[in-house]
Formats: structure tokens, sequence, C-alpha cells
């Protein structure tokens, strides 16, 4: 099935050539999605702080395939940090075929797609939410050229809802600072289709959120996300797993509003531990945590206690843990890092960021 409202219902302008450049963020989910139905429907929703320095940027030139050109076929080139990366083309290649009914236009143009990242590219940080909508906004800001007029509440829709063709989580990369992907009962106008800004009131502590990204291991994981979601698929406990997730998304919103951060820190700590739990208990079972991910949170559990500083780690799918605190605790949390936790981190390496608002267009000179 089709969504008609993202198909253009109008012939193109006649454009030759241009040139289109987007940044837009990683996030950090507080609520995990983990399981998806088909076209990358999450079994789960699930909300995220939208980060502020861990982001790609990438450019989009286009120019009019000649009549003599065939027409039928993608025609396109990726770079990734200024040198051709051809392995990466067959996932582009698959996220084009996927959106082709929604981005027709796409086939009548030769493309050159070039992107980098603010972070290191083996810094074990997953750049996929942020690649991908980058360049989901790199097309769209296409659209907005070949068929002008297009609302801002469109175009950021329509993104959010191409992105998450290309990955599930960069849907929640458009919009900041914090972003719900997933219908559930209690968010007004959320959706599987596309991520929306939460639509409640935050309390000021959770506006400037810090995530300190600790870099346990940058190596390759040993199980990918995509094979993971699978595996939910007839897991012993995904039913519940799904029910959790909805149930803990809807204790957040009074969280949010109050700012009770004891609250807080238990549904989060709690969330990346679930998701982890999955993982072991699917059939095949694997672990992405390592040994020193869980020295850090035991670290952090004993700091926390000890010196009642409201720090809590989170998980994404991979061994490196995200410290998220309150900006005013930032100068005593980096310090217990430097002491405590840095050792564990490979080669000593960790990324300080907060929370953002959200991708920004790039101006080409």
């Amino acid at each position: 099935m089709y969504h008609q409202e993202f198909i253009p219902k109008e012939a193109a302008q006649n454009i030759e050539s241009g040139k289109v450049s987007w940044q837009s963020p990683s996030n950090i989910a507080l609520v995990k999605y983990w399981g998806k139905k088909e076209n990358q429907i999450p079994a789960n929703p699930s909300i995220s702080f939208t980060l502020d320095h861990c982001k790609s940027i990438t450019s989009f030139k286009f120019s009019k395939k000649k009549n003599s050109e065939k027409k039928s076929a993608f025609d396109f080139e990726f770079f990734f940090e200024g040198k051709k990366k051809a392995d990466f083309e067959p996932k582009i290649l698959k996220f084009f075929e996927r959106i082709e009914v929604y981005c027709p236009f796409l086939r009548d143009y030769k493309i050159e797609i070039a992107s980098e990242n603010s972070f290191p590219h083996s810094s074990g940080i997953a750049s996929s939410a942020s690649g991908m909508s980058a360049l989901a906004l790199c097309i769209m800001e296409m659209e907005s050229i070949l068929f002008p007029g297009t609302s801002e509440k469109y175009f950021k829709r329509k993104a959010s809802f191409l992105a998450r063709l290309g990955s599930g989580s960069a849907s929640r990369s458009i919009d900041g600072p914090l972003v719900v992907w997933g219908e559930h009962r209690a968010i007004e106008k959320s959706s599987d289709l596309y991520g929306v800004t939460y639509p409640y009131r935050v309390h000021e502590i959770f506006r400037n959120y810090r995530d300190t990204i600790l870099l346990v291991d940058k190596g390759e994981k040993t199980v990918s996300s995509s094979v993971g979601h699978d595996l939910m698929h007839g897991h012993p406990f995904a039913e519940n797993r799904f029910n959790q997730a909805n149930e803990n998304l809807e204790k957040l919103i009074p969280i949010l509003e109050n700012g009770n951060i004891t609250a807080f820190i238990e549904i989060v700590e709690s969330e990346a531990l679930s998701l982890h739990a999955m993982m072991m208990s699917s059939l095949p079972y694997f672990i992405l945590m390592k040994p020193n991910t869980l020295e850090i949170i035991n670290r952090i559990w004993e700091y926390r206690n000890t010196n009642k500083v409201p720090v809590c780690f989170t998980l994404d799918a991979g061994a490196n843990v995200h410290l998220l605190y309150p900006e005013k605790f930032e100068n005593q949390v980096l310090e217990f890092i430097k002491n405590e936790l840095v050792a564990y981190c490979q080669n000593g390496h960790y990324i300080c960021d907060q929370v953002g608002n959200g991708a920004l267009k790039i101006d080409n000179p």
C-alpha cells in the first residue's frame, strides 16, 4: 500500500541542474524501538533526544539526463569524506528503489552524493540515523525546487517518512529536541510512518541535557541491527517488550513535564537493559555489550549513589555507553569521566554532545 499524500500530484518543473546540502544529527532513544514489521514500520513506539554535535553533512548535486541517456536506471555516485565509496552504493540503490514511487524524478537525473560526519568514522557511533536523514532532506530540497510551494510542515513530514525507509531511527533526526516515532494513544498525531516533535510541555532541566558518549568498542558489531530487529519475530518475550515500551512512553509524559529526574533515570536505564535483554534471549542469542560496558555501568551506579549526582546511562545496539545528565552537573560528571571512566574507553576516547534542535539546511555558495 502506497501513502498517497507523499506521491507528487503534478508535473515537475524543468530544472537542468542544481546542488543542495543539509546537515542532520544523530539521536539517542530513551524508549527503544526494537523489532519491526514490513516496510520499516516499528513494532513499538520510541522517543529520542536529538543530538547536536554528532551529525552528517551531505551535499546532493543533480543534472538532468540527456535524451540519449538511459532513464530507466538510477544513475548516482557516492563519496564519503572525499573518497568514492562504491561499497555503500547498494544500500543507497535499495533506498532509492524503496522511495521511487514517492520521488519518481530521481530517475531523470545524474546524481552525485558527498557526505561526511562530524565524528570519526571509526568512533563506534552509528551514522545511519544522521546519514540517511541528511540524504532524505537533500532529496526533499530537490523536490521543493522541482515542485515549488512545498510547505515546511509537509517538507519535514515527508523527509522523516523517506528517512524511515532508509533507516528507522533516521525518522527521528529531522527535528528536535524530543521526537516520537510510532503510533501511541497518548501522543497526539503520533505515526508509524514518520517522526513527530514531542507535542507536550518539557521541563527546563531536560531542554539542555548533556550526552557524553563513552567509546568502549569502535569495531564493527558482530550482529547488525537489521538482523537483531528480525530476531524479534517469534521472540518469546516480544509481546511483553512491546507492551513495556508503550507503557514507559506513557509514563514519561508527566516525568518530562515535572522534571522528576529519579523517575526519568529509572525508565531510561530500564529501557537500555531491556533492549539488550532481548538480544540475549533471542534465538540465536547474542551479546553486544563488552566487559568494559558493564564496568562503566557499575561505576555510574556507585558514583550516583555516593555523590547524589543524577547521571544515568543508556545504550544503543552496541557496546558504547551514553551518559545522560543535566547541564548544571556537567563539570562534576566530566571530572568523574576523566578520573574513573576514561580507562574503560578504547584509546581513552569519548565524545561530548548535548540535546539539539534538529537538521539544518546549508546554503551553497
